[in-house]
């Protein structure tokens, strides 16, 4: 059976964990955007060397690599991270 805490002791417990929330976006927003910054320089690199926009290949790859981890949600949110890097096509 589990024991129910105190008020004042989960309003605490819940403050700790939103900080740890914040925290772990913070970071997530610190990974995009150095993600983003990785993805713009392999799109100028391959319009400079006459590459394609993009590769579907490896976009599959990492849609695929979002989903085996996340779910379907995890697909998702790979395909919006990939259009951040590359935009709507």
């Amino acid at each position: 059976m589990t024991a129910t805490l105190p008020p004042t002791d989960a309003d605490g417990r819940i403050a700790e964990l939103r900080e740890e929330i914040d925290a772990c976006d913070a970071e997530l927003i610190r990974l995009v955007q150095r993600r983003l910054a990785v993805s713009h320089e392999i799109g100028r690199l391959r319009r400079e060397s006459g590459g394609t926009r993009l590769s579907l290949a490896r976009e599959q790859q990492v849609i695929a690599r979002f989903q085996d981890a996340l779910g379907p949600d995890g697909a998702a949110l790979g395909m919006m991270l990939l259009r951040q890097g590359r935009g709507r096509l």
